[in-house]
């Protein structure tokens, strides 16, 4: 298994912190009892900043560890990263 490269780890981490203060905000909105509109339109909000980490996490994945698995030769390793891929892309769209 290969480590995140420092610069997506570190683009990945500010995002997510922003995501956190997004979700604090939304549980303030709840309490506070705004307008359900206003809430659901945070929650999607909140949902695409999750989606465009999950892009990013996995083009570093496709760019480095499945890279990595073609370029050795191995095929089971690369199958085996294949088919992870494959599993995690068909859950996203759950």
């Amino acid at each position: 298994m290969r480590p995140m490269r420092d610069e997506v780890k570190t683009s990945c981490l500010k995002r997510l912190k922003r995501i956190e203060g997004q979700i604090r905000g939304l549980a303030a909105m709840v309490e506070d009892d705004r307008y359900c509109i206003d809430v659901v339109t945070q929650i999607a909000a909140a949902r695409a900043a999750l989606r465009r980490v999950e892009e990013e996490v996995l083009r570093d994945h496709v760019a480095h560890c499945v890279e990595h698995a073609i370029s050795s030769g191995d095929k089971a390793d690369q199958r085996r990263k294949i088919a992870e891929l494959m599993d995690v892309i068909g859950r996203a769209d759950r």
